[in-house]
């Protein structure tokens, strides 16, 4: 009899803290969310800002751990890449070719639009449960951090894995069409972002003659081609004789993903006290 009254009391106790954590707790730990989210959004469109309002321009030099064959400085605004000024030391003949971006041409990174729209998706499903809202279960609480989550981890995602792309697909990219002088044909770029680094790839070609003897293997897609990588585009079959790399550091890109990931573990953290409370019944009070 008193085990079975200890048992009662102790329930009873274990369902008023459950009941602060629905009602208390969890609105603390979606307030910080969400104040945590609207910093990781304001990095994606830059908190200075010139006059105007327009989102300022950042340049950042370009850099590589190997040789100096390529130089350059990219104009970074926001998600739009606004200029490219290129300078390439060909390997063979030590001839510089240099290229930049027309001035009415600017080239949207997908990658971070895409990163961005994921948190703001994020903070609108925190904002959905405003200080106002009760929590009757557990289980709602659980579902709103897998979806706040879902959508945390597509933003990690889409910074720290580029596209794979094919070589015609490079090659027909609207990127070539946005340099001047225009890219020699024997010349192909690629952008991307790769966690915190802006990352610029130029690959440079040798056209394959129709009475090699070389067996022509189509590559497949790949983040980063290496040299003796073949493809066909425009009836004219080529293969990469070299590769150059290079990148640049961009600081706020760091600092969304510090709080992706601080926020990943707040949900994380808060769909483990919820599941600890379960553990107390025989079955699911939630």
């Amino acid at each position: 009899m008193a085990a079975a009254m200890a048992s009662a009391a102790e329930r009873a106790v274990l369902e008023e803290e459950f009941k602060w954590l629905l009602q208390e707790e969890v609105h603390a730990v979606l307030k910080q969310l969400q104040d945590i989210l609207k910093e990781a959004s304001h990095r994606f469109a830059l908190p200075a800002r010139g006059s105007g309002g327009a989102v300022k321009q950042e340049n950042f030099v370009l850099s590589t751990s190997g040789t100096d064959q390529v130089k350059g400085v990219l104009t970074l605004q926001g998600d739009a890449l606004c200029q490219a000024d290129v300078n390439l030391k060909m390997p063979r003949n030590n001839q510089l070719l240099h290229f930049a971006f027309r001035e009415d041409k600017q080239w949207k990174l997908q990658q971070i639009q895409d990163a961005r729209n994921h948190v703001n998706q994020a903070i609108y499903l925190l904002m959905n449960r405003d200080v106002n809202y009760h929590f009757k279960t557990g289980s709602e609480v659980l579902k709103l951090m897998d979806a706040v989550m879902l959508q945390l981890s597509r933003a990690r995602n889409r910074l720290t894995t580029p596209a794979t792309l094919t070589l015609p697909e490079i090659a027909s990219s609207g990127l070539t069409k946005m340099f001047t002088p225009a890219l020699p044909p024997d010349i192909l770029v690629n952008f991307y972002i790769n966690l915190n680094k802006l990352c610029l790839t130029i690959y440079q070609l040798h056209v394959l003659q129709p009475s090699t003897t070389k067996n022509f293997k189509p590559a497949g897609g790949s983040i980063l081609h290496n040299p003796g990588a073949m493809f066909e585009f425009g009836n004219q079959r080529y293969e990469v004789s070299h590769v150059h790399k290079v990148e640049c550091v961009v600081p706020w890109l760091n600092d969304a993903l510090v709080f992706f990931t601080v926020s990943l573990q707040l949900c994380q953290q808060l769909k483990d006290k919820i599941s600890v409370f379960s553990s107390y019944w025989n079955y699911r009070p939630y």
